[in-house]
């Protein structure tokens, strides 16, 4: 009995998969008889490119499509070259506008964090100005204390040497 199923192939963690007929007893990676199309679920959206002429004539002799492979096909209907340039395009003006909708985060992400870190640095500058403020007025009020004394001690010798 013959079976149309997924192999998979690409690397750990990146699958990618064959579309392929083969003795629905083999193993899933094992011998087939022809690739008839392909699947990339790491794409996004997921890419399909199927022989939809060579799956129904295999699907005519008699080649059962598993129930991953009969959604494939189901969802992925037969296209013209002008509908598959369509969706390419498509696809190519949607990966672009994700690409410039990241940038256009990054870039307002970039200034924030800058707007943040220039507010930083004016509370800094301001706590600064503050703390060197109150520590003058502190020596500005500790020193008149000083002073008043000297300048009234001078004031009683001043009388005593009119006298």
């Amino acid at each position: 009995m013959l079976a149309i199923s997924l192999m998979r192939m690409g690397a750990k963690g990146k699958p990618f998969y064959r579309l392929v007929v083969k003795e629905k007893r083999s193993k899933r990676d094992g011998a087939y008889l022809e690739n008839v199309g392909t699947y990339n679920p790491m794409a996004d959206p997921a890419e399909v490119n199927l022989k939809h002429d060579r799956i129904q004539y295999w699907i005519g002799v008699g080649a059962q499509p598993t129930d991953t492979v009969k959604s494939l096909i189901k969802n992925n209907p037969v296209q013209t070259e002008e509908e598959k340039a369509a969706a390419l395009k498509a696809r190519a003006e949607k990966k672009e506008a994700d690409r410039a909708a990241r940038e256009a985060a990054k870039k307002a992400e970039a200034e924030r964090l800058e707007a943040e870190r220039v507010a930083a640095e004016k509370a800094a500058v301001e706590a600064a100005a503050a703390e060197a403020a109150a520590t003058e007025a502190e020596s500005v009020e500790a020193a008149p204390a000083e002073e008043a004394p000297a300048e009234e001690a001078p004031a009683d010798e001043a009388p005593k040497a009119e006298e």
